[in-house]
């Protein structure tokens, strides 16, 4: 709020009693009192206006408080009132004292005498605000209250007004927190006609600043020791005032261990020691270090933590390979995800930790140079493949769930976490698998026998058709020699034709045995899937082989009757 008031008119060079209300002697008067009476009358009430005069500074004496003005004693005919917003502290007057106000006129409209208290107030330090601004000199002043764009400021008694940019260097977050407060200011503005007082705290600031300035840019050098006030926090760091010169502490400066906010590690006002890290006076910056005066936390980690050392730590963060646990301040280890369990199959870190958790584990390897520590979760644990092959000897015969499908074969879970493999081979003891699939879906439970486990590898070999009868056993005695059948050509071949036979059982035609000479390739007569006429040749139940022999071509498709027709022509 700017300080403003009417023009205060100029004291008169020569009191003249033109400034006084005409003195006019009634009628009646005459008529009673003689005219000496009436004369010594008149210079009576002459002497109470003698040393009252418009345009100047009176004493004046409180007569009472109202809710609106202060009532007040000039000495005058009449009493003056002061309105209460013109005190500082109107409620704290009593009766009988005595102030000084600004008689601005005698009489209004109404015939009361006009005051003014800052008038008043104003014009005893004018003069003093006046010499102070030419001589360029500081003043001091308490700040009062915020307003719009800034804060008034009590400056000798009267309002000045000190704009939101000329409070301090940088912006003030909390001017409320300044309130009450008092500094030195110097005063930037006066406008002598409407009395407006403009001051400014900044200006004193950046003089003082640039001398301080100045000396550190001749003392600072890389590697001091300096002391220094917290001045402003950001995401990114700190701004320290080393005394004239601000110096950037930055967020990876402060500690050896993960601060996520540098509100963390330092608060406003506070004092700290600090390492000159980088000095750059054309930019105007310093790089500031707090961790640089803290121990090197790696040095000798190696026989700190050594390898197999059982620990605990801290998880401080998640990566979609491990996770990272703080040992102490500036020392981390990860927990890389394929050490996090022996059994289960982790997808992702998060599955098993979460941030902030304790967890213990075993130091794996230690690298000083490169500043890392592997650790494992699941060495903290007996790994439960060792007992594996005395848990499940081979031939042992159990059920298990299938819990995944690959081109080569179905995982089937035989306990929790633990896996093994039915390789495509190893599916069905009389047709060829092409694709898992064709014989389990996922989330059958099968019966399956165990026929390897490698416990060093982490691998069981499981088998399904091991779970059952050897069907060649009796297929010799069900598909004697000479036997007639009836099967379709499942597949082709450079050297015959294989073909379905029901049941799951697959034999083999030779190109020989075909039936249709004169072709050098199955496929420039046959087609998969056709139907054909068979005889048993040969049955081998070692090998698991059923020689065929074509013995007709029923009529399906006219281009391979008429091949046939062909051959036998």
């Amino acid at each position: 709020m700017l300080v403003e008031t009417e023009d205060l008119p100029e004291k008169p060079e020569t009191p003249s009693p033109a400034h006084h209300s005409p003195i006019r002697v009634r009628s009646d008067l005459q008529e009673e009192y003689s005219a000496d009476e009436i004369a010594k009358m008149t210079a009576l009430y002459e002497g109470t206006l003698s040393n009252i005069e418009e345009g100047e500074i009176v004493k004046s004496k409180v007569l009472r408080v109202t809710d609106t003005a202060v009532i007040l004693d000039v000495g005058f005919k009449s009493e003056g009132a002061v309105p209460i917003d013109e005190f500082k502290d109107a409620h704290a007057l009593k009766e009988g004292d005595e102030i000084e106000v600004f008689l601005e006129h005698l009489e209004d409209q109404e015939g009361a005498v006009v005051l003014s208290k800052k008038k008043a107030d104003f014009m005893r330090v004018w003069e003093r605000i006046r010499e102070a601004y030419e001589k360029d000199e500081p003043v001091s002043g308490t700040l009062v209250k915020k307003i719009k764009g800034g804060v008034v400021v009590d400056l000798m008694g009267v309002d000045a007004f000190l704009p939101g940019s000329q409070i301090a260097l940088r912006r003030v977050p909390n001017i409320d927190e300044l309130l009450g407060q008092s500094f030195e200011f110097k005063i930037i503005k006066l406008n002598k006609r409407r009395r407006n007082i403009v001051v400014s705290r900044r200006v004193l600031l950046e003089a003082e600043r640039k001398t301080k300035r100045d000396v550190l840019m001749k003392e600072l050098q890389v590697g001091q020791t300096r002391k220094g006030v917290v001045k402003n926090i950001t995401d990114f760091g700190a701004f320290i005032d080393l005394g004239g010169v601000d110096g950037l502490l930055h967020i990876t400066d402060m500690s050896y261990g993960r601060v996520q906010h540098p509100s963390e590690m330092v608060r406003i006002g506070q004092e700290l020691e600090v390492k000159v890290l980088d000095i750059d006076w054309e930019r105007e910056r310093i790089s500031l270090g707090l961790k640089q005066l803290q121990p090197y936390p790696w040095k000798n980690v190696a026989a700190k933590y050594p390898v197999g050392t059982r620990v605990q730590g801290k998880v401080v963060s998640i990566t979609n390979y491990g996770a990272f646990v703080e040992l102490e301040p500036g020392i981390e280890g990860l927990v890389h995800i394929s050490e996090m369990s022996w059994t289960r199959n982790v997808r992702h870190p998060s599955k098993i930790v979460s941030i902030g958790e304790t967890i213990e584990a075993v130091v794996l390897k230690v690298d000083e140079t490169e500043e890392k520590v592997s650790l494992g979760m699941k060495q903290t644990e007996e790994d439960p493949w060792m007992a594996l092959p005395q848990k499940y000897p081979v031939g042992t015969r159990l059920k298990g769930k299938v819990r995944n499908l690959t081109s080569f074969g179905a995982f089937v879970e035989i306990e929790p976490g633990i896996d093994g493999l039915i390789h495509i081979s190893d599916m069905s003891w009389t047709k060829r698998v092409q694709h898992p699939s064709e014989v389990v879906k996922k989330g059958d439970e099968v019966d399956v026998l165990i026929l390897n486990v490698d416990a060093e590898n982490k691998r069981i070999s499981l088998g399904l058709k091991q779970a059952q009868e050897d069907p060649w056993l009796r297929i010799g005695e069900t598909y004697p020699v000479g036997t007639d059948l009836r099967g379709r050509v499942l597949r082709l071949m450079d050297k015959g034709v294989v073909v379905d036979l029901g049941h799951d059982i697959e034999g083999f035609v030779p190109m020989s045995q075909l039936g249709i000479p004169d072709i050098s390739n199955p496929a420039d007569a046959v087609k998969e899937g056709q139907a054909v006429e068979l005889k048993v040749l040969e049955v081998d139940p070692i090998h698991h082989r059923i020689v065929l022999a074509a013995t007709g071509w029923p009529k399906e498709d006219g281009t391979q009757e008429a091949a046939k027709q062909e051959s036998q022509g």
